[in-house]
């Protein structure tokens, strides 16, 4: 009873964009835009796994 609720295109959403007749154009676009994403997050990955900068104690030895 569940499937009935539930349409065909639902069901079949995970198939590769390029099998719906997505333009080659776009699908590259995508793919660019992941890899720069992808980028992105490595570098931000990077930077978070470094330890905290800490500045120098002021006026402890006053």
């Amino acid at each position: 009873m569940s499937q009935e609720a539930v349409p065909d295109e639902a069901v079949h959403d995970t198939s590769p964009p390029e099998q719906e007749g997505a333009p080659k154009g776009l699908l590259q676009q995508m793919e660019e835009l992941m890899a720069a994403l992808n980028a992105d997050l490595t570098q931000l990955d990077a930077d978070l796994q470094q330890p905290p900068r800490t500045s120098p104690p002021s006026g402890e030895d006053i």
